[in-house]
């Protein structure tokens, strides 16, 4: 089965399209700015859960009751 020119530069040109935009894709994601904002945004938003805030309250009363401890021993 022989395809005309016609057609397979139609799919060479189809297949750079998507190897561009896939390039472009890879970019954007690999930039480290933008992981940094990621990781930053998630570490605010579980900042903000009351679970996680309890957790590090509990952690604060510990080591400042650690710290009296030694003080007065």
């Amino acid at each position: 089965m022989s395809r005309n020119p016609e057609s397979i530069e139609r799919d060479i040109e189809r297949a750079r399209e998507q190897l561009a935009s896939t390039l472009d894709e890879l970019v954007v994601r690999a930039d480290p700015r933008r992981a940094v904002d990621t990781v930053k945004a998630r570490v605010v938003a579980k900042s903000e859960e009351p679970e996680v805030r309890m957790a590090v309250a509990g952690v604060g009363v510990l080591f400042v009751l650690f710290v009296l401890w030694r003080i007065f021993r």
